[in-house]
């Protein structure tokens, strides 16, 4: 089971995990283990609400791809637990970067006295630079 919050979270028979081999370089090593770990999470088969899997599909994002499966591959570590890992966990960062809901921005106005002051202090740097010039005799 993965917990994304406190009340969402994915059952482990809807995460698919496979192991490959990893790619780079690595030496001898790399082409006997298969230490990558390839995760697929298929968005419309899931349990998650509704409202989560229309969020999820409309990111832009190059890991979901046109059937609205989320494939991840991590091969950043040696080992396969690690990779599986940072895998579960970027999956969950992805997961849970589309429940946080943005507060509506309002567009606000400055004040007239602060318009005003403003243009006070213009005003007055402008005096200051212009007594910096040349004196005349």
């Amino acid at each position: 089971m993965l917990e994304i919050s406190q009340s969402i979270s994915i059952a482990d028979d809807e995460i698919e995990l496979s192991a490959i081999r990893a790619q780079g370089a690595g030496g001898q090593n790399v082409n006997k283990v298969s230490s990558a770990i390839h995760l697929r999470f298929n968005i419309s088969a899931s349990s998650l609400s509704d409202f989560y899997k229309e969020r999820l599909l409309a990111l832009k994002d190059r890991r979901i791809n046109k059937e609205g499966v989320i494939v991840i591959k991590a091969q950043q570590y040696r080992t396969q637990e690690k990779n599986r890992e940072d895998a579960l966990e970027r999956l969950k960062v992805l997961i849970k970067e589309v429940t946080a809901v943005q507060k509506v921005r309002r567009a606000t106005k400055a004040s007239r006295g602060a318009r005003k002051r403003r243009m006070d202090t213009k005003t007055q740097r402008g005096k200051v630079k212009a007594l910096r010039g040349k004196v005349s005799e």
